[in-house]
């Protein structure tokens, strides 16, 4: 497995395909792309094969987030993403603020995590 810091080689391209095997939806290139260049990509390839991303949102010094933990269901339950949160908190410039999918709680608490505020959200009209 080869793990990627600040992944300069992902695009829109190689994210959507990916992320469509663990989220499936419509997601356009350009913001899709946009947006991967905001954050800072951690990534884990099998040879060339995109199989596992963390994205991280950061003001660089006050302020991060983790916007998402992505391992392809086929490589899940092999430390990928374990190694994918450690890289982050060794990369990360701030302390990292997340939410968890329901029934993820005891991932991220056997890797290290805190649990910390409850967190809410303000959709988008």
């Amino acid at each position: 497995m080869e793990y990627k810091i600040n992944d300069s080689t992902l695009n829109a391209s190689l994210f959507i395909p990916f992320v469509n095997k663990i989220w499936p939806g419509d997601y356009d290139c350009d913001r899709t792309q946009e947006a991967l260049s905001r954050t800072l990509n951690i990534t884990a390839y099998d040879r060339k094969k995109l199989v596992g991303c963390l994205r991280i949102l950061s003001d660089g010094c006050y302020f991060g987030t983790i916007t998402e933990l992505l391992v392809l269901p086929d490589y899940q339950h092999r430390g990928i993403g374990s190694r994918l949160l450690q890289l982050a908190k060794e990369n990360t410039p701030t302390m990292l603020y997340f939410g968890a999918q329901p029934g993820m709680e005891a991932f991220y608490e056997k890797n290290g995590c805190k649990k910390s505020l409850q967190s809410y959200i303000i959709e988008k009209i």
